[in-house]
């Protein structure tokens, strides 16, 4: 049987932009609450901004995951 690190290595292997746009949004996300504790209010919106931007390339790369996958159990 398929341990969770086995099968998080086979997946990360797989689609390895899904664990990439992970990361890049949480140091967005980091950076941004970082800036708004410091009270640099346009840094924080900016960074709040490229993590919509992150989080939607997360989702492009998951949903492409996806169909590829599914392509290749058609064949």
């Amino acid at each position: 049987e398929e341990g969770f690190g086995d099968k998080f290595l086979r997946k990360t292997r797989e689609n390895p932009l899904v664990p990439l746009g992970c990361l890049c949004t949480v140091g967005v996300l980091t950076y941004g609450l970082i800036s708004f504790k410091r009270g640099n209010t346009r840094q924080s919106q900016l960074m709040m901004r490229a993590r919509i931007l992150a989080q939607g390339f997360t989702f492009a790369a998951l949903l492409g995951g996806m169909v590829v996958t599914a392509m290749k159990s058609r064949k």
